[in-house]
């Protein structure tokens, strides 16, 4: 899936500075993060980082719509159309969790939300790289189990929201914010699990 962003040169250390502004970014925030500290983690020279991103807003874009490419990627190998709702909903409900309670999720989710107003970019490039990539792709797989006969949705977009929405239920709210642990296994199954089933007992035929 192609998430280059706009201004960036690709070249032999591209991953390298990548990985180095990873670990920075996540540790600091985007604010906190120093490009002398990001080329120290990198390994490279700041002339080397800046000749593949000249600003750290580039640099963080790349890095976020990467980590959001990856997690629509993994979303939707999950995603065989051939199999029923009652199969597939709730591996999609998995990889979807997997990524939004990790900490790299949450952590990139409050950047793109602090520096929202100076670089209303940033939350727009993380949206398009990942959750609308999954949207899309949900979308496509309940309009496929509608032609089948398996699913009765008359607003596929409304559908593929909600039940995005009856997966997160209050786990991702309350562990964004800090007021909670990550959740355990069992509690999120409690969720897929009704989430699957609120979502089935509405839309299944």
């Amino acid at each position: 899936m192609g998430t280059e962003t706009v201004g960036v040169r690709r070249g032999r250390k591209f991953e390298q500075v990548l990985e180095g502004a990873r670990s920075i970014f996540l540790r600091d925030g985007f604010e906190g993060a120093n490009v002398d500290d990001i080329a120290r983690a990198a390994g490279v020279s700041k002339a080397t980082l800046y000749s593949y991103f000249p600003d750290k807003r580039l640099l963080f874009m790349e890095m976020a719509s990467r980590q959001c490419a990856l997690q629509a990627d993994e979303a939707m190998l999950t995603i065989d159309p051939s199999r029923p709702p009652a199969e597939v909903l709730p591996l999609v409900a998995r990889s979807f969790l997997r990524f939004v309670l990790s900490e790299m999720g949450q952590r990139i989710f409050r950047i793109c939300i602090a520096e929202a107003d100076r670089f209303p970019d940033l939350g727009r490039q993380f949206y398009q790289s990942g959750p609308m990539t999954m949207h899309s792709k949900l979308v496509t797989y309940l309009a496929t189990a509608g032609e089948r006969g398996e699913l009765a949705i008359d607003d596929l977009e409304l559908a593929a929201d909600q039940f995005t929405e009856l997966c997160k239920a209050s786990l991702w709210t309350r562990c964004v914010f800090g007021v909670a642990e990550a959740p355990g296994e069992a509690e999120i199954a409690r969720t897929v699990d009704g989430a699957v089933a609120t979502f089935l007992a509405r839309y299944g035929s």
